[in-house]
């Protein structure tokens, strides 16, 4: 169910449905303090803030709804209208269960459909199966459209804009697959999850917003499909109440200005926790804070959510199996290994190109499938290409044959200088291993002007030396010996695959050519207009232990 509420100034009312507050005195009286406290943060919080309470999903099969339980429903739907303005709940639907338990069982689903118009609504799966078991896109779009003729056969709402899949699957990691058929079959706009980043820690959860679905955080309330009696409930029931009475659960309403919790089915028949705690807690926000709390349909929510924090639009991908709850529901037809062990980042006009051709010339070291745009680069955390996902970008690289002694890696040189790709690629491969190369910035910048008449630029310094050092960085086996590999080609101007018969193979025409030399006045412009940044730059090395390249010393000699 989907319940929310807004946030205003108003007095604090009197403590009437709890004999005994969390915090209290010696004296069993609210301190002051505690009281203060709230006034202060609602005097702050002037801004209107909206919150959720719980969305359950009617599962149609064990443990149904019977005709005094949905009473009790309704009943408690509208004292929460007392409390939370347009309370309503939101109910989700498997209907391959509909009509599958006893007599008693089978009545309460009638009288739940013949009260559609009381709730919202909001599609599961059809068999509740978890959207990441299937592969191909088709299968989940049948078992939708399953859900869809139910929904329609009943008069169910099919236009909420809403959807939750069993057990966070497919919404985080990202299941491209179910986006896509929520989108052709429900037209989905809006989902939640309580894994982005993580399950814990809870403060930490965020939005974000994938294809054009927004996702939302959702917390936790501790109620599962256990908890289902007060008196057993984990730890004592005291521990549910102190949770409501300015617990876990109150604090979590208080700090969050948006909140959806998922309940169960068997929290609502049994002892009713579900409808216990939320009506409980509703008045203890109402009683002990000045928070007005209301309810806004899924769509709105998000907008109004994102609105709040418009920085948490863009996602930020995350290896998937670095996280076990992740792994487990993440496609078995995927894998990890097609991540890259090492980003070549550039910057341009530095020989990122002849790098690339001298590491694949290394038969442990593997690049990624070359793009259709953007040939050799695949250009993934620099850009729009980031938001089609992590399948989109693992679908560039092979399987590798030996996965502990093959590298994986790719070259893309506007990674160095977008303020995007560290903190992107430091969030999905956090292991992998950077190589940038650096050059006079006086002889990148003249080779950028010269880019309007001719391309490319010559390398100047030994590769056989310079790919050692490569490969030890890497520690990548077995050594190759470029220094047998590589012939310098005189016409050519630059270094070349040595092959079979003394025949070489090179870059291609638009790389390795030669520039006239620029004049006296340019260099010295030049070297002045780089200068503080060749002193940052020294600085930098000399933090990360890293020497100093040639041209460098000699450019800091300018500046004594």
């Amino acid at each position: 169910m989907i319940p929310y509420f807004m946030r205003a100034n108003e007095n604090v009312s009197s403590l009437d449905l709890f004999p005994l507050p969390v915090f209290n005195d010696p004296n069993n009286k609210p301190q002051n303090i505690f009281k203060e406290d709230l006034n202060f943060i609602s005097r702050q919080w002037t801004q209107i803030l909206i919150r959720g309470i719980p969305k359950f999903y009617i599962h149609f099969s064990k443990c149904m709804l019977i005709s005094y339980l949905f009473q009790a429903l309704l009943e408690t739907q509208n004292l929460l209208r007392t409390q939370v303005a347009n309370f309503t709940f939101n109910l989700g639907f498997s209907g391959k269960f509909y009509h599958t338990g006893t007599e008693e069982e089978d009545e309460g689903d009638d009288l739940l459909l013949e009260s559609v118009d009381e709730f919202w609504w909001f599609p599961h799966m059809w068999s509740h199966m978890q959207p990441h078991l299937f592969h191909n896109e088709s299968s989940l779009v049948e078992q939708m459209i399953l859900n869809k003729d139910f929904a329609l056969e009943h008069g169910i709402p099919t236009d909420m804009g809403y959807a939750v899949a069993p057990h966070h699957s497919g919404v985080y990691p990202v299941h491209a697959q179910l986006y896509e058929a929520w989108k052709k079959v429900w037209g989905i706009k809006v989902t939640s999850t309580e894994e982005y980043p993580h399950l814990k820690p809870a403060r930490y959860r965020r939005g974000f917003i994938h294809n054009g679905i927004m996702v939302l955080p959702r917390q936790t309330c501790g109620l599962f499909t256990h908890t289902i009696f007060y008196k057993e409930y984990p730890g004592g029931p005291q521990e549910l109440d102190k949770s409501i009475r300015g617990g876990e659960l109150f604090l979590t309403i208080l700090l969050n200005p948006i909140s959806i919790f998922m309940t169960h089915l068997s929290n609502y028949g049994n002892d009713r926790l579900g409808l216990y705690t939320f009506l409980n807690l509703a008045n203890f926000v109402k009683s002990w804070t000045n928070l007005k709390l209301q309810t806004l349909p899924p769509v709105q929510l998000a907008h109004k959510y994102f609105e709040l924090f418009p920085e948490q639009k863009d996602p930020l991908w995350q290896n998937p199996c670095d996280d076990k709850r992740h792994r487990d529901i993440w496609s078995r037809e995927k894998t990890c290994y097609h991540l890259p062990k090492f980003l070549v980042i550039g910057p341009q006009k530095t020989g990122t190109t002849a790098l690339y051709f001298f590491l694949l010339m290394h038969p442990s070291i593997i690049s990624n499938l070359p793009s259709p745009k953007t040939f050799e680069e695949v250009q993934f955390f620099n850009g729009n290409n980031y938001h089609k996902g992590i399948d989109w970008y693992m679908d560039f690289f092979p399987t590798p044959v030996n996965v502990t002694t093959d590298f994986l890696f790719e070259k893309s040189a506007n990674y160095f200088h977008s303020g995007e790709a560290p903190r992107r690629a430091a969030s999905l491969v956090p292991k992998a291993k950077i190589i940038t190369i650096l050059i006079d910035p006086s002889d990148r910048a003249y080779s950028w002007y010269q880019l309007l008449i001719i391309d490319g630029q010559q390398l100047r310094s030994d590769p056989a030396t310079v790919m050692d050092e490569v490969q030890k960085f890497l520690g990548v086996s077995p050594h190759y010996n470029y220094s047998e590999a590589l012939m310098f080609d005189p016409q050519k101007g630059f270094w070349c695959q040595l092959l079979e018969g003394g025949k070489t193979k090179c870059l291609g025409k638009s790389k390795g050519r030669k520039y006239p030399p620029m004049d006296q006045e340019s260099r010295a412009f030049l070297s002045s207009y780089y200068r503080d940044h060749n002193v940052e730059l020294s600085k930098l090395l000399h933090r990360l232990g890293q020497p100093l390249p040639y041209w460098l010393r000699q450019e800091l000699q300018k500046v004594r």
